[in-house]
Parts: structure tokens; C-alpha cells; sequence
């Protein structure tokens, strides 16, 4: 595949690194809505699957007594919130650590700058830098909601099925420091579930439609003690005393989801154990919610929240790729 002459944008060779030097020159090149070239988002994309190859469904990861890591929620297509998060909180590095959990496309016009910057960083900063899958990094959510029209209208459907075989080497879930779980979704159908069986998960497919896997992605909490059918019709809905059984079963003290807007971006159930956080500020440009992310220290993992107001956007709707938006299409 070759570049024309008159391509002066960001630019990967197949066999060099990726350095942040690379990720702040991408985002500001895409913040001016000028897409990368297709053999350089494929180089990207081709690194990134190496790198998460790696990964179990579960990932353990230690934080340093001395360091903070952030962890954000659902940034839905709205890249220029998320480079509103990066102006507040300070760009990825060994030093400043981020987590992202989930559901990092679709809905929002911006889909493709999130997922490519997501991942440029993923591949800078591979031990200090994670993603972890959502409902929507799947096909079947893609084909409505808007992020297979959007790659097909910036790229081709060949980049778009690169870019879903990718997804399906996303992490479920990572246990940080052994005291805080992240999943994108929520618990599970029914008790006795260890940690052990979600790194075993077979992760590298499309979401089935039961099971660990399906849970993990889709399931929400309840305010009332024990389950419930899902809101959803898909996943379970799981009460305080459920999570609570799950956490001291595994010797964690918090679960951390996304999955559902919050007004003020986050909240907390289950007497503080269970939180849900959130980072697509006034969500599909009509909630008029905060977003908000947290940040938590290695030598005590105690939640630390900010809450942040959206930024101005270009003027492309929302769902404008999506089925049946058919101006862009």
C-alpha cells in the first residue's frame, strides 16, 4: 500500500516504535479532523493486536505505592473530550498511568480519533497504558450505533473488520493492586464465580449472548438485594448483597463499572463498593450530565473523583454514520 507524496500527516514504519512523541502529534492532527492514512492506521492496528495477544482475560496489575492511576469510563465517539480529560488530568506515562473501560466507540461522530488515539497509546506505554472491552466493541453494536458507517466513510470495510478483530483481543477486566476490579458491565447470573474462571474466559470472539463473557460487558447494578431481570434483555441486574458476596468471595474491596450515564458522571452503590463512572459529558449532545474520571494511589487504592463539563465539538451530529443517517453514508 503506498502513501501518496502529499501525505505530511502522523506516519508508523512496520518495524519502528511508537513513542508519545507519536500519540500528541496524532491527536492534534486529528483534533483538526485530518484522518491518518489507511497503511499507517493498519501499521497501528496490526502492533496494538501483538501487544494485547499478550493479555489474559483478566489482567493483574500493580500499581506502585507512589503512583496514581486513572481510570475513565464510556468515552463514546467524543474525542474531544477525551482530549479534555488529557488537558485536566495530563497525558499517559509511566508516571501517570490511565485505565479506559470500555465502549470507546459508537454514538458519538469522533469514534475513529478515540479508538486510534486509545490505541496509539496502548502502544507507546503497553505496561502503563490499558483498555478494557465494552458492549459496543462488537459488530452487531457497531451496525447500528454508528462506528462500522463512520470507518467505512474515513477508511473501508477492510479497516473496519480490522479494526473488530482487533476488539476481540480487549481485556474483560483488570484487578488492580488485588483490591479493585474493573469490568465495563457488571457481575454475574449466578454465585460462586472466582477470578480464576474469568482469566480462563475465551475472550477472542464476538460477545456471546449468555455467560461470563456476555455478563462482564452488559450487566448492571440494582438497587434492591438479589437479581433481576436486565433492563436490557441482556446480562443481569445484580443487587448490593451480590456484589458484596462476589468482592469478599475474591478479596477485592471495590468494583469499578461504566455502562450507565450518571448526571453528575459517577456513583456509588452497594455502601461504596460498587461505583459507576462515566466520561461522555453531556452524552449524545443532550443528557447535559458531567463526566467524570478517578484516580486512585497504589499505596491505598481509595476512589479520588473529578467530574468535568463538556467542550465544544465540530458541528457533525451524533449517530451521523449510523444506519439510516444516510447524509454521510
Amino acid at each position: 500500500m503506498s502513501v501518496p507524496d502529499s501525505y505530511k500527516g502522523p506516519a508508523l514504519e512496520e518495524d519502528g516504535p511508537i513513542t508519545p512523541e507519536f500519540c500528541i502529534y496524532l491527536m492534534d492532527w486529528m483534533k483538526d479532523q485530518k484522518t491518518m492514512h489507511k497503511k499507517h492506521v493498519w501499521t497501528l492496528l496490526f502492533k496494538v493486536k501483538e501487544i494485547l495477544k499478550k493479555h489474559k482475560a483478566l489482567v493483574d496489575l500493580e500499581i506502585p505505592a507512589d503512583t496514581e492511576i486513572t481510570v475513565c469510563g464510556d468515552t463514546h465517539g467524543q474525542y474531544y473530550d477525551l482530549l479534555n480529560i488529557f488537558k485536566l488530568n495530563g497525558n499517559p506515562s509511566k508516571e501517570n498511568p490511565y485505565l479506559f473501560n470500555g465502549d470507546f466507540v459508537d454514538r458519538g461522530s469522533f469514534s475513529v480519533e478515540v479508538i486510534l488515539c486509545l490505541l496509539a497509546w496502548k502502544a507507546a506505554l503497553p505496561d502503563h497504558f490499558h483498555l478494557t472491552r465494552g458492549n459496543h466493541e462488537a459488530k452487531s453494536m457497531n451496525k447500528l450505533y454508528g462506528f462500522e458507517g463512520e470507518v467505512n466513510h474515513k477508511y473501508d470495510p477492510k479497516t473496519y473488520e480490522i479494526f473488530c478483530d482487533v476488539f476481540c483481543y480487549l481485556p474483560l477486566s483488570y484487578v488492580i493492586n488485588k483490591k479493585v476490579m474493573v469490568v465495563h458491565g457488571g457481575l454475574f447470573s449466578e454465585d460462586g464465580v472466582k477470578l480464576d474462571d474469568l482469566r480462563s474466559i475465551n475472550r477472542i470472539r464476538e460477545p456471546p449472548e449468555a455467560g461470563h463473557m456476555c455478563e462482564m460487558l452488559w450487566s448492571d447494578p440494582h438497587k434492591s438485594n438479589g437479581r433481576h431481570p436486565s433492563k436490557r434483555g441482556v446480562g443481569c441486574a445484580f443487587g448490593p448483597d451480590v456484589a458484596h458476596k462476589f468482592l469478599d468471595d475474591n478479596g477485592l474491596d471495590l468494583l469499578v463499572r461504566s455502562h450507565e450515564m450518571k448526571q453528575n458522571g459517577y456513583e456509588e452503590e452497594a455502601d461504596g463498593r460498587v461505583i459507576t463512572i462515566f466520561s461522555a459529558p453531556n452524552y449524545c449532545d443532550q443528557m447535559g450530565n458531567k463526566g467524570a474520571y478517578i484516580r486512585f494511589k497504589g499505596s491505598e487504592m481509595k476512589p479520588k473523583y473529578t467530574t468535568f463539563d463538556a467542550v465544544e465539538h465540530p458541528k457533525i451530529p451524533v449517530m451521523a454514520y449510523a444506519r439510516g443517517m444516510s447524509q454521510f453514508m
